[in-house]
């Protein structure tokens, strides 16, 4: 267990290495220059300044160099874009609406999936069956932005059932102001409700076949019980590899969504950050996404063993 964990953390920081240095250089690779557009009408010794200060004036192999001695530091400089602002900063401006959206769009989208995987399992060949696939084929299928959009139009627009835009700010940051929450958590939920309920479907019409379960159903077991104690068991092992994952994207930002309803979010500010080529936000968000997925990883492996007691870190199955 211990020498397991020792060489995951190697390979973990060395993949995080890898990847900060592509990051780096294909930013580096991005045509135009930053800073253009912010000199553009200043002296030329205040412009002069600038890059100095943002480490243009030097070759890219030193900005290499002090890029990832940031980094190490947690310190990835300041924003182009907008002066003042470090990826510290904007995390603790930018993340809770990210986060609360995502945790929203996250339970109800994956309750509602495990649900549906469970039905379309049990009556499976049925048109229940296949009503819930043909449903989750579709929301699969439309792009995040169509619901949004969608939902904007009838729901906000037309109806004027909730608000076109915004977020909750101040005391209701976290707990309040939910009918700015509502179109943003639905247009996001559709694709949990998708890839769970196919996901879940599929693992358990594979345990359902298992010799054990035939057994156990031969025993005169109440389906209730056969369900939960030994199907849904061994059918979650798949949701929790795909699990972690999830919990990443939803608190990194969703940025299609931040962006149609315009809620001051990580992904909203992303998208920004592209736009204005502001390498050092672009470099921080990516690192630490990247992290967060690396970690994430370590803790679907560690998950299996409490799913599955078979399964152990050392090895395969007993």
């Amino acid at each position: 267990m211990i020498r397991y964990t020792i060489r995951r953390f190697v390979e973990m920081l060395l993949t995080l290495f890898i990847i900060a240095t592509a990051t780096f250089f294909l930013l580096q690779a991005v045509p135009g220059d930053p800073l253009v557009a912010k000199v553009e009408k200043l002296p030329p010794n205040i412009k002069q300044e600038m890059y100095k200060k943002y480490g243009y004036d030097k070759p890219v192999s030193q900005r290499y160099v002090k890029s990832m001695t940031g980094m190490l530091k947690g310190d990835f400089g300041e924003s182009i874009v907008f002066p003042g602002q470090t990826m510290g900063s904007i995390i603790k401006t930018k993340l809770p609406a990210s986060a609360r959206l995502g945790i929203q769009q996250m339970l109800l989208g994956i309750v509602i999936g495990i649900m549906l995987g469970i039905l379309a399992a049990m009556k499976r060949s049925t048109w229940v069956d296949y009503s819930i696939i043909t449903t989750a084929v579709l929301l699969i299928s439309i792009p995040t932005f169509v619901f949004s959009l969608l939902l904007q139009k009838y729901f906000a627009g037309d109806l004027g059932w909730f608000p076109v835009i915004g977020w909750p700010k101040g005391k209701d940051l976290w707990l309040g102001g939910w009918e700015y929450t509502v179109l943003p958590t639905l247009a996001g939920c559709f694709g949990y409700i998708a890839y769970y309920s196919r996901l879940l479907k599929t693992s358990m019409l594979d345990v359902i076949n298992q010799d054990y379960v035939l057994t156990a159903k031969s025993k005169g077991l109440s389906s209730k019980r056969l369900i939960f104690k030994h199907i849904m068991r061994n059918s979650m092992i798949p949701i929790v590899t795909f699990l972690p994952m999830t919990i990443v994207m939803c608190i990194t930002g969703s940025f299609f969504i931040e962006r149609v309803f315009s809620i001051p979010g990580l992904g909203l500010y992303y998208i920004e950050a592209v736009q204005g080529l502001d390498l050092p936000i672009i470099m921080g968000e990516t690192i630490i996404t990247t992290a967060m997925y690396i970690v994430c990883i370590f803790i679907s492996d560690v998950l299996y063993t409490v799913v599955d007691p078979r399964i152990r870190l050392i090895g395969g199955k007993k």
